[in-house]
This record gives structure tokens, C-alpha cells and sequence, in this order.
């Protein structure tokens, strides 16, 4: 790929995370979408070749073919853009691409096959296909399965770990620090699990989704099952009744899957925003780098910042795509084929946010000393168990006794230990009450982060 000035770039997917996307331009730039669609015309081409009902017997060039493919590059691209300034269509300038390709390797008496029975929308929707999966396959998975283990990791050696529990703003239920890692690991990997498991469709049909041209030329062929093998052979999905286009009904499930997890991440950084504001997690400090231009004892939480503004960027553009890209009047439109050019901007923001997410986690350390300070602090996080037990033991009004007691108050280990013994309960359970402390009332908060999710 040819060198990118960052400083010169307009979004700052191509300038100031050039570093962290540059991969990206491999599956979603200008380039890419050229690329995919002189493979898809070839890789039709050569499928046709190897069908004795068009060319009367079976034409093997595909080592010929692969040799051209593996030679497409930027200048490659360049030629195909440089043929398109002269006609102003983007598919045809590659039909004529091929075609000049066929030339060069003396196989001219082919150029007739180059994109028969093609309308632009089944080059350019499989085309699109196989940029998504690629990416996703190679980039997106590991990137995903990368923030996942790095928080599973964590959730595991932290899963005994005491903590106040908060809901509402207030002080709440204790549970451990792993086991709250945990329930982000087990959203994210149900969504996840929809995400692999999603089918791109293609379609191949024609110009109005009917095998019309197929069917005209040859009509002994059965074009829907020959159609759905090339499909099926892209790495796809068959789609047998489309318009012009395909539906994008698939793509639009994807990203709307992709918006679910990232709000799962945006939740996940809202919470550790939180936790180190209020001091119970600290950032580790790195030397040389600065929080403040004029304030010098901050360390600010940038990254989850970064990582939520970009989740924002992607998640707005998801929604509109698929918002919109399910809306094509009649046969078809155009105004799907420039939305679909900035799948790679929204998947690029979900890259940014997700390695921002991972390097601010990985600055994060337990702050032991204020999560026990704050159990300490908070023995009246202890009325549940206690209203609990005298449920069991058959206590009609245990809520309202222990309501009076610690409701909008504050109250001792030691006043609560003084109500505990006075109750007409199970001597075991008294024991057990008499003994509680907030750090030890977690539950099953442990064996909950232990799970394999």
C-alpha cells in the first residue's frame, strides 16, 4: 500500500489511529473494493470456463488466474481507477481491467465471458461479502476474543476479591471485583456468538434478480443451483429472490449486533470511568507521559474516554446503515452503494475502541486498602442478610424491622451486632449473623467468576 501522510488525513481513522487501523485499508479502502471485485469477475470467469454447456468443453486457466490475483496491487488498483476516469463506471472500468488481463496472457478469445450475465450489484455485493468476512475473520474475531480474554484473565485472579456493591448511586449488596469483570464477559460473548454465527448473503442474478440474461442465452442451464454454487463458493449465503440488489437485510442484523457490543464495551468503560474516579481502582502511572498540561498529580482515565467517544462515531454510523440500507425503491436505487462505501469507518471506530478499552484496563490495579476501607464503612449493607434470616425464621415484619433500623442512617458493626442479639432465632444463625461482616457477605460471588462463559 502506498504510504499514507497521517497529518494530511481528514478523519482521523486515517490520521491520528493510522497506526492502530492501517490493517484495516487491506479489506475496506477504495483499494480493497477494487481488489475484491476484479476477484469476483475472475473468479466467475474461471467458473464459467469449467462449464462444458458455454465453452463446449472444460478450460482450466485457474493457475493463470490465481497468478493475476497475486499480483494485484496498488498499481494494479491504480489502472482500474485510471480506466474508470475515461468512462465514469466503476464495474465496467474492472470488466475492461480483466479483459486487458485476459490479453496479456493471450487468452483474449475469453473476453466475451468477462462479466456475462452480470449486472454491477452481483459483483459488488459479493464483493462486499467477502471484505466483511475477511475482516472479520482476520481482524475483527481477534480483536473481540483479545479484549475478552485480557478482562477474563483478570476477572479470574480478582474473583475473590471484596467489593461494596453500588445500585442506584448507594451503597449496595457486596460482590467481588471478578465476579463484576465477569458479567461483561459473559455479555460480550453472547452477542459475540450471534456475530460469528451470522450469514452474509450474496445474490447473483441478474439485473433484476430474475436470471434473465442466463436464461436467454442459455436456457437448457439450471442457473439458480449454478448460481448458488458460485455463491456458496464465495464463502456465502445464496439469496434467490433479490431485486437488483441484494437485501442487506443480513449486513444490517450484523450491524446491529456490532452496535449491542459495543454498547456492552461503552458500559464496561462507563464503569471503570467510575470505579477510578471514586478511587477504587488506580492507573498505573508511565514514565514520561503526562495528564495535564497545567494540573501535574492527574492521571486521567483517557483511553476508556477514547474508547466510548469512538463507540459513538461507530455506533452512529451502524444505525444509519442499518437504518437505511434495508430501503431501496422498487427494482433498485442508488443510494445504498455511497452508505456502503463507510462499513469500514464504523468497523474501524469499533477496532480504536476496543484497543483503547485494553490499554486503559491494563493500566487499572485494584485499590485493596479502599474497597476494604469502604466494607468497613458500610455494615449496613448487612440488613439483607440479616431481614433474610428472619424470614426463615419465620418472621412476618422482617423487611420493616430492619427498615427502622438502618434506612437513610448510619449505624456501627457493633449496633447491629446489639440487634442481632436480641433476636428469637436458630442459635446457629445468630452465630452466623453475630460473625458476618460485609467483606465476607459476597455470595457466590467467587464460583460466579470462575464460570467458564
Amino acid at each position: 500500500m502506498e504510504n499514507l501522510n497521517s497529518l494530511l488525513a481528514i478523519s482521523p481513522i486515517d490520521g491520528r489511529y493510522r497506526n492502530i487501523t492501517e490493517n484495516i485499508s487491506e479489506y475496506f479502502s477504495e483499494y480493497a473494493y477494487i481488489k475484491y471485485r476484479v476477484f469476483v469477475e475472475i473468479d466467475w470467469l474461471n467458473y464459467l470456463l469449467h462449464m462444458k454447456e458455454i465453452t463446449g468443453e472444460v478450460h482450466d486457466y485457474t493457475s493463470i488466474f490465481n497468478e493475476i490475483k497475486n499480483k494485484f496491487d496498488v498499481k494494479q488498483a491504480e489502472r482500474v481507477k485510471e480506466i474508470e476516469s475515461k468512462i465514469n463506471h466503476d464495474v465496467k472500468a474492472i470488466e475492461y481491467y480483466v479483459r486487458e488481463k485476459l490479453e496479456e496472457y493471450l487468452l483474449d478469445r475469453f473476453c466475451y465471458l468477462v462479466h456475462f450475465a452480470c449486472t454491477s450489484e452481483d459483483i459488488n455485493n459479493i464483493a462486499y461479502g467477502k471484505m466483511i468476512k475477511d475482516f472479520m475473520n482476520n481482524i475483527l474475531f481477534k480483536n473481540i476474543e483479545e479484549l475478552m480474554d485480557t478482562v477474563k484473565k483478570e476477572a479470574k485472579e480478582l474473583s475473590n476479591i471484596p467489593m461494596l456493591g453500588h445500585t442506584h448511586g448507594q451503597n449496595a449488596t457486596p460482590t467481588t471485583v471478578g465476579k463484576e469483570f465477569a458479567v461483561f464477559i459473559y455479555r460480550w460473548n453472547s452477542i459475540y456468538e450471534y456475530i460469528k454465527n451470522i450469514k452474509l448473503k450474496g445474490k447473483f442474478s441478474g439485473a433484476v434478480g430474475n436470471f434473465n440474461g442466463h436464461v436467454i442465452s442459455y436456457p437448457e442451464i439450471d442457473w439458480i443451483s449454478v448460481c448458488k454454487d458460485f455463491v456458496d463458493k464465495q464463502g456465502l449465503e445464496f439469496n434467490p429472490l433479490t431485486t437488483q440488489i441484494e437485501s442487506h437485510d443480513m449486513i444490517c442484523m450484523l450491524f446491529s449486533y456490532m452496535k449491542l457490543f459495543n454498547n456492552i464495551t461503552m458500559d464496561f468503560n462507563s464503569d471503570m470511568w467510575i470505579y477510578i474516579s471514586r478511587g477504587d481502582f488506580k492507573q498505573k502511572t508511565i514514565s514520561g507521559e503526562v495528564g495535564s498540561s497545567i494540573m501535574p498529580h492527574k492521571v486521567n482515565p483517557i483511553n476508556h474516554e477514547n474508547s466510548m467517544a469512538n463507540i459513538r462515531i461507530s455506533n452512529s454510523i451502524f444505525e444509519s446503515l442499518a437504518t437505511n440500507l434495508q430501503v431501496s425503491r422498487m427494482q433498485r436505487d442508488l443510494s445504498d452503494s455511497s452508505m456502503l462505501r463507510n462499513i469500514g469507518v464504523g468497523f474501524a471506530h469499533t477496532i480504536v475502541s476496543i484497543k483503547q478499552t485494553i490499554k486503559g484496563f491494563a493500566k487499572m490495579e485494584v485499590n485493596r486498602n479502599k474497597l476494604e476501607k469502604e466494607l468497613e464503612e458500610a455494615p449496613e449493607v448487612l440488613a439483607e442478610a440479616i431481614q433474610t434470616i428472619l424470614r426463615k425464621n419465620g418472621y412476618n415484619n422482617a423487611y420493616e424491622l430492619l427498615k427502622e433500623l438502618t434506612r437513610g442512617k448510619e449505624i456501627s458493626i457493633e449496633e447491629i451486632r446489639k440487634f442481632v442479639s436480641t433476636l428469637e432465632i436458630n442459635e446457629k444463625d445468630k452465630e452466623t449473623l453475630m460473625n458476618l461482616t460485609p467483606k465476607k457477605y459476597i455470595g457466590l460471588a467467587e464460583i460466579l467468576a470462575n464460570i467458564d462463559y
